[in-house]
C-alpha cells in the first residue's frame, strides 16, 4: 500500500513538472502579431482612407492591431509585388484596387506578379461606379443623344482621362467599342487637371469615379448622363445606367478588394474574411462608405472576389489591347 501511494505521488510530481502540451488551437493562434495592411498608393487618397477606416475597426475583432503601410509606385505594382512575395501566414495583406488586381498585368510591359495566381482572395470591399459626365454646354441630356451627336459630328467630341491606361481612359475605349463612336482621348496627369479642363469646356466629357464627380454634378457644373455600372448608384439614384440606356453589359467601376499572399492557410483567410465582413456590416462603416459613393458587394466570400478578379482581368485585357496603351 505504501509502495502504491509512493508511485502515485511520484506520478503527480512528474505531471506538474512537465509543461502542458499545447492544443492544436493554441499552437496555431492567429493572429499572433500585428497585421500589416499594404496600400499600394500614397497616403491621403480615397483608397488609403478606406483602408485606414477598416484597419481601425479590426483590433477588437482579431485581438491584434492592423497597421496600414503605404508602398506606392508603378500604378500599385510595387505594393502588390511586395505582398505577393510576403510570407503566406495571414499577417501581410493588400488593400488592392482594379489597377493592381485586374488591369496592370495587361497594361505594364513588366509585372512581377499575377493578380490571379499570386494572391489568396480575402474579401471584396465594394466598388466605386464610374460615371459619364459632360460639360453642360454640350447639347445632350442622355447617352443616346450623346451617341447621336457624336456620330453626326465625327471627331469633334473628346473625353479627358487622368492618364493613359487609367480607368477613365479605358472606360472611354470600351464606350467607343460598344457605342460605335470615335470620342477622342485626351490624357492628363491626374484627375484634377482633367476636371479643370472639363469644367472650362476644353474637353467634352469624362468617365470618372462617382466620388470625384458628385460635388460638381450636385452643383450643376457637370451634367451626369449615365452611371457606368449595371446597377444605379445609391449616391445618384435618379441617373440611369449606360447599360439601361441601350448599351447592355457596359460595366466600369473601380473595385476594392483585400488579398493575402497565395498559399495563406484557408482557415486564416476564413477568419480574416469573417472579421472584415463584420466591420463592413457595422452601421458606422456602412454609413461612412455609402456617403463616399461606395457600393457594397452583395457577396463577400473569398470565392466571389477570386471569380471577380478572373473576370475583370480578362475583360480589361481585351480593352487594353484595343486601346493600344502600354506603360513601362
Amino acid at each position: 500500500m505504501k509502495r502504491l501511494t509512493f508511485l502515485l505521488a511520484a506520478c503527480a510530481t512528474l505531471l506538474t513538472a512537465v509543461p502542458a502540451v499545447p492544443t492544436a488551437q493554441a499552437a496555431d493562434a492567429f493572429p499572433s502579431k500585428p497585421i500589416t495592411l499594404v496600400v499600394p498608393f500614397p497616403p491621403g487618397g480615397p483608397t488609403d482612407a478606406m483602408a485606414r477606416t477598416l484597419a481601425a475597426e479590426m483590433k477588437d475583432r482579431l485581438g491584434q492591431p492592423m497597421i496600414v503601410e503605404n508602398r506606392a509606385g508603378a500604378g500599385g505594382n510595387i505594393g502588390a509585388e511586395y505582398v505577393a512575395r510576403a510570407e503566406a501566414d495571414g499577417h501581410t495583406l493588400m488593400f488592392g484596387t482594379s489597377g493592381p488586381l485586374a488591369i496592370n498585368k495587361s497594361l505594364y510591359r513588366k509585372v512581377n506578379y499575377d493578380p490571379v495566381k499570386s494572391f489568396a482572395p480575402v474579401i471584396q470591399v465594394g466598388y466605386l461606379p464610374n460615371i459619364l459626365v459632360v460639360n453642360p454646354a454640350l447639347p445632350v441630356k442622355n447617352v443616346p443623344e450623346l451617341v447621336a451627336y457624336a456620330k453626326a459630328n465625327p471627331g469633334k467630341l473628346s473625353y479627358a482621362s487622368s492618364g493613359n491606361g487609367a480607368s477613365s481612359h479605358l472606360a472611354g475605349v470600351l464606350f467607343n467599342s460598344v457605342a460605335g463612336t470615335d470620342l477622342q482621348h485626351i490624357p492628363y496627369k491626374g484627375t484634377g487637371p482633367a476636371l479643370n479642363d472639363l469644367l472650362g469646356n476644353q474637353v467634352s466629357m469624362t468617365f470618372t469615379d462617382i466620388l470625384t464627380a458628385l460635388p460638381y454634378v450636385k452643383a450643376g457644373k457637370l451634367r451626369a448622363l449615365g452611371v457606368a455600372t449595371l446597377a444605379r448608384s445609391q449616391a445618384l439614384p435618379d441617373v440611369p445606367t449606360i447599360s439601361e440606356q441601350g448599351y447592355k453589359g457596359y460595366d466600369v467601376s473601380v473595385f476594392f478588394g483585400i488579398v493575402a499572399p497565395a498559399g495563406t492557410p484557408a482557415d486564416r483567410v476564413a477568419k480574416l474574411n469573417h472579421a472584415f465582413a463584420e466591420v463592413l456590416n457595422s452601421p458606422k462603416v456602412k454609413q461612412m462608405f455609402a456617403s463616399q459613393g461606395l457600393e457594397a458587394s452583395a457577396d463577400t466570400s473569398p470565392q466571389k472576389l477570386g471569380q471577380f478578379i478572373v473576370a475583370e482581368s480578362a475583360k480589361w485585357k481585351d480593352v487594353v489591347k484595343k486601346s493600344g496603351a502600354q506603360l513601362d
